[in-house]
């Protein structure tokens, strides 16, 4: 429309330059290109509005989508905490506390009656914040009342512009961390893309999500720790039974950021898509040993022999996937640049349906986990340099799922 007020309040000096001018031609010419210029805008903003693709689901042709953003009620979200930066992670302690990692190099402790304490549990300055990278992941020890251990994964840079992840062990006590130990060290890392998601499975182990370090083949050799999902001992080595004898449980992997469970004890994870223009086709994975996911082979729903499609995918939309929950058979995850939580139906290892809430009303959305007060907990990523910050932003919310 601005173009068009433009043409009309200068339309008469152009044609009395046209007149007077003895370049009739090369005016010609130029009003030639910007009628073609304004029909091309006006015709990529009907396109674009009227033309929204929906995720493509690999399950039966009957499914029921609901991919249009709904406005959820803002009283069913619960403010817990505010003012933090850039909150990766969220683990409750046993007394109904909860550890927050921020992703320049601190954890922080939220108490049970929603006070955050002004004073980090600990401050690591190893820790390099660097684009996507810096402090992430965290988990507790499946025997954590009586070990104490807290588990971390974290960017750093080893020499020079040569970055990298470890994963570490810290005990907790006194509101502190201490004793850091390191587990796994010289994961590749970059900028962007490092994964960095961790969880202990049913089976006691812990799981590792890392990306693929900007270097997309390293995905595909199961020797490289990159664009991986690693499974180790509490102690770092390698899982008995994983696939190819080293750290890696499953490989072809561009940059997932959520994994979790169900009741039926499989595992799920969420990744990030191709980006830059294009951008689009995250990823909703259904995660078995030793299998290969594709990346950068394949994308959306292209197929080759002994490679996993995603159960579902975003098509041409970017949810940028990261943390992720189970409430019973609904897979609720976290959009950064989608700027929504995300809630899909599953049902015999496919998504049958997919919903969204919250849609731009807090922003990025990073972690979610499922408390054990059966409410979900998720976190704004305002403050990563990709959001816009808002008022006490970066926040923590409170939801509860029967509401949704």
């Amino acid at each position: 429309m601005l173009v068009f007020g433009l043409i009309k309040n200068n339309f008469r000096f152009l044609f009395k330059l046209f007149q007077q001018t003895k370049m009739k031609k090369i005016l010609l010419s130029l009003l030639v290109i910007l009628i073609m210029v304004v029909t091309f805008l006006f015709w990529t903003n009907n396109k674009s509005g009227n033309n929204q693709e929906v995720a493509k689901f690999d399950s039966p042709a009957k499914i029921s989508t609901s991919s249009v953003p709904t406005e959820t009620p803002t009283d069913r979200i619960k403010i817990i905490a505010q003012n933090l930066d850039t909150p990766w992670a969220l683990v409750f302690l046993p007394q109904g506390e909860m550890l927050i990692t921020e992703r320049p190099g601190r954890v922080r402790l939220l108490d049970k009656n929603g006070l955050l304490d002004p004073t980090p549990v600990a401050t690591l300055e190893s820790v390099n914040e660097i684009g996507e990278g810096g402090l992430l992941g965290m988990a507790l020890h499946p025997d954590f009342n009586n070990n104490h251990y807290v588990y971390l994964y974290y960017t750093y840079s080893s020499n020079g512009d040569n970055t990298l992840n470890r994963v570490v062990r810290m005990t907790f006590q006194d509101k502190k961390l201490t004793d850091e130990k390191i587990l796994i060290d010289k994961i590749p890392g970059a900028a962007n893309h490092n994964g960095g998601r961790i969880k202990f499975g049913p089976d006691k182990l812990l799981y590792i999500t890392t990306g693929d370090a900007q270097v997309p083949s390293q995905a595909q050799d199961t020797t490289s720790l990159a664009g991986k999902i690693l499974r180790v001992t509490d102690e770092g080595q390698k899982a008995p039974g994983n696939p190819f004898g080293n750290l890696v449980y499953s490989y072809g992997h561009r940059n997932p950021q959520g994994i979790v469970w169900n009741q039926l004890g499989q595992l799920w994870s969420t990744e990030h898509g191709r980006s830059g223009i294009p951008s689009g086709l995250d990823e909703i994975n259904l995660i078995e040993p030793g299998k290969n996911y594709g990346w950068p082979t394949i994308q959306g729903e292209e197929s080759r022999e002994g490679m996993v499609r995603p159960v579902a995918n975003s098509g041409s939309n970017t949810w940028a996937p990261a943390g992720a929950a189970f409430v019973n058979n609904y897979l609720f995850f976290a959009g950064l640049r989608g700027q929504r939580l995300y809630r899909a139906a599953i049902e015999n290892k496919t998504v049958q349906n997919l919903e969204e809430y919250f849609t731009n009303q807090y922003g990025r959305l990073r972690e979610v986990i499922f408390g054990p007060d059966g409410m979900l907990y998720v976190t704004t990523s305002n403050q990563d340099g990709r959001g816009l910050p808002r008022k006490e932003d970066d926040r923590i919310l409170k939801i509860d799922p029967k509401q949704l």
